[in-house]
């Protein structure tokens, strides 16, 4: 189905109108978040985003506000205490899916390779709405 809707929109800033062109097929997508708390296991979880049919993402190098304010904040060097057995770095895949029921198979393949997210130190999955994207790859 396509939608030949233009709308039109005023900046509240200025008065200029801006041209939003909705003409292309209207497609659902999320921007799926994972992050993995063990760096070790980055390899097994990039192969079940595979497995899943997620072809791709963007991996970042991340690291936890808590463990930033412990070790990077004098303020909050007394939080050492808490912190021992978490680990310092994390990874965080970012991809852009256009089929919710990639999400519970994938949810699944994590569990299996990470242990259950719900546990302290395993990991976080999320999915966020995304309205609007330009250069994504076409799926095939």
């Amino acid at each position: 189905m396509k939608l030949g809707i233009k709308i039109l929109t005023s900046s509240k800033s200025a008065d200029t109108l801006v041209l939003r062109d909705f003409s292309r097929k209207a497609v659902f997508m999320k921007l799926l978040v994972f992050v993995l708390n063990r760096e070790e296991l980055l390899e097994q979880a990039l192969e079940a985003y595979a497995e899943v049919g997620i072809p791709g993402g963007t991996i970042l190098d991340s690291e936890g506000m808590g463990r930033f304010l412990t070790y990077e904040v004098p303020l909050f060097a007394g939080f050492k205490e808490f912190m021992k057995g978490n680990k310092p770095y994390n990874k965080t895949i970012f991809s852009v899916i256009r089929d919710e029921s990639l999400i519970p198979r994938l949810h699944k393949l994590l569990t299996e390779v990470c242990g259950d997210l719900n546990d302290p130190g395993t990991g976080i999955l999320f999915t966020v709405p995304v309205d609007w994207a330009a250069g994504l790859a076409e799926e095939e």
